[in-house]
């Protein structure tokens, strides 16, 4: 079971990190940190099993090769892995009404899959296991974070809790809670809505999928399809808000024949539908993720247009840096809560954040365009990447996470090996 967090007062807590959400990415840094000695509280709002919690719904979490390797290191990738992943061996994009067409492979890059489809409600429950099994855990669910009172020595977080508060005091302060939070007052927070909103559920086609992913550009905005298990696919379909509402009313044989319509039978013939879900899009940028004792991951940090699925997998290189100087500073007794050390942190996380928020804005601009030199740009670079095996190894070492610096984790190799060369280095 995992321990309580120091009670110092029968209102106050008191332990080393707080993680303020307990949502996919908040859970991942605390399990990130399980074997470390430092103590953790984790506070989430909303329960993992409730229908409202936002977090751990029905909907697919597309992961990359990166992320598959960070899961690894963590020690929880075979779990994730047993219970119904689906690879995705190869991706087919392409550009409606315009000449031109990519097709993506694993073969690529020389790896066994692109990335894979998980539910984020399975991957919830994985990382919920590997919580509750740890000794250094403090789980708070169905508590609120009120308040966020800084302090040179401490961060004091409120919190509310069965009508009941609590305040929380910690060295280090990690705001997890995507755009939902209520904290994010202490940093400068710029949000971009796009005219577009995501529409998601699952739908099956006459045709296995075999493992195959498509993105198809339209004018309102991409359409992907994922493949997921019982062979089924994955909807994200970007529609303008005019479009919404309607496709979301449509019974499921006039949903099908308009998605037919916008897709085409690349993936064959749509038989069936799922229940429709959907969520407005915005991109959000913060000047700095850090503050005094405090620092931003995840989508409270950025957030990014979900074409090309890099969302979550942005956040979860949040983590492996985040908890790697986590550990290297606890290794050498040095605060982990320390400015400069954030800073290093944020320095650190720039330019991949920069790069993925350029790209994926990039594409919707490019991609959605009208303008008929554009349109011809759009055919003559999906035309060069097939065309030209470098380009295609660039372009997925980018959306798969292989280039760049990588992390400990982000390598494959655990904390607690880190940790072991530290302290080789100090002695």
């Amino acid at each position: 079971m995992n321990r309580r967090a120091e009670d110092t007062d029968h209102n106050e807590l008191t332990a080393d990190i707080t993680i303020v959400g307990g949502g996919l990415v908040g859970a991942s840094l605390a399990v990130a940190l399980r074997d470390t000695p430092l103590k953790l509280a984790v506070v989430e709002a909303v329960p993992l099993n409730h229908s409202a919690q936002p977090s751990y719904n029905e909907r697919t979490v597309a992961l990359t090769w990166n992320a598959r390797q960070i899961f690894s290191a963590m020690g929880i990738w075979e779990d994730i892995a047993k219970d119904g992943i689906e690879p995705i061996k190869d991706i087919h994009v392409s550009s409606r009404g315009k000449y031109g067409a990519a097709h993506l492979d694993a073969r690529d890059v020389g790896t066994e899959a692109l990335g894979y489809v998980v539910s984020a409600r399975l991957l919830g429950k994985v990382l919920y296991k590997a919580i509750h099994q740890s000794n250094n855990i403090t789980l708070l669910e169905g508590a609120k974070a009120n308040s966020l009172t800084k302090d040179p020595l401490y961060n004091r977080v409120e919190v509310e809790k069965d009508k009941s508060k609590i305040a929380l005091k910690s060295r280090l302060v990690v705001l997890a809670d995507g755009g939902r939070s209520a904290l994010n007052n202490l940093f400068s927070v710029s949000k971009q809505p796009y005219p577009q909103s995501a529409l998601l559920t699952f739908v099956s086609a006459d045709r296995p999928h075999n493992g195959r992913a498509f993105e198809r550009f339209t004018n309102e905005g991409p359409i992907a399809l994922l493949p997921h298990n019982d062979n089924r696919y994955a909807l994200v379909w970007t529609c303008k808000p005019e479009n919404l509402n309607h496709r979301l009313e449509l019974n499921e044989r006039d949903f099908l024949e308009e998605l037919q319509a916008s897709f085409g039978d690349r993936a064959g013939n749509f038989t069936a539908a799922a229940p429709r879900n959907h969520y407005p899009l915005e991109r959000l940028k913060v000047e700095s993720p850090v503050s005094e004792r405090c620092v931003l991951i995840g989508n409270a940090a950025h957030t990014v247009h979900p074409v090309a699925g890099q969302g979550f997998n942005l956040g979860l290189r949040d983590v492996a840096e985040l908890s790697e100087l986590i550990a290297f500073n606890t290794v050498q007794d040095k605060d982990i809560g320390d400015f400069e050390s954030l800073n290093h942190y944020a320095s650190l996380r720039k330019r991949d954040t920069q790069m993925v928020h350029r790209f994926t804005h990039s594409l919707i601009g490019l991609f959605s365009s009208e303008n008929l030199p554009v349109k011809i740009l759009q055919s003559a670079i999906l035309h060069s990447i097939e065309m030209m095996p470098p380009a295609k190894r660039f372009l997925l070492e980018r959306t798969m996470g292989l280039s760049g610096r990588h992390s400990r984790l982000a390598s494959g190799l655990p904390l607690e090996f880190s940790t072991r060369l530290v302290q080789n280095n100090l002695e």
